[in-house]
């Protein structure tokens, strides 16, 4: 069985969130519906999906990747556009240092945590 390389660009994400993970815990990927999902605690914080890194947004952080000029996931299904309003596209000044990404990151994952445990 053949080993999947690592994505260059999931492995860049990773590697820019290391400061936060050192603070919060590991932070980890999966593949998953042609992408990837990056996961803290059992809790998915952001996708990526043709090269976009999109992190998790609920009300208390819309406005800032609103801001920011965020645009949320979109894919096509088989019948429509289907677009969720809970992934916003990561800035890309974000992907230029750990210092830009981590309050970025940090945003997705106390989303994630609110929207986990509002359930």
């Amino acid at each position: 069985m053949a080993t999947r390389r690592p994505d260059p660009f999931i492995e860049h994400l990773l590697e820019l969130m290391g400061p936060l993970a050192a603070r919060i815990g590991p932070v980890t990927a999966r593949r998953m519906f042609g992408g990837h999902g990056l996961f803290y605690d059992g809790l998915m914080f952001a996708l990526v999906s043709g090269g976009t890194c999109y992190l998790k947004a609920d009300d208390a952080t819309r406005g800032k990747f609103d801001a920011a000029g965020s645009e949320p996931f979109r894919y096509q299904s088989a019948k429509r556009e289907v677009t969720m309003r809970h992934y916003l596209s990561l800035p890309p000044a974000a992907l230029e240092s750990p210092a830009a990404m981590t309050p970025w990151a940090k945003l997705a994952v106390e989303a994630a945590l609110r929207l986990g445990n509002a359930g």
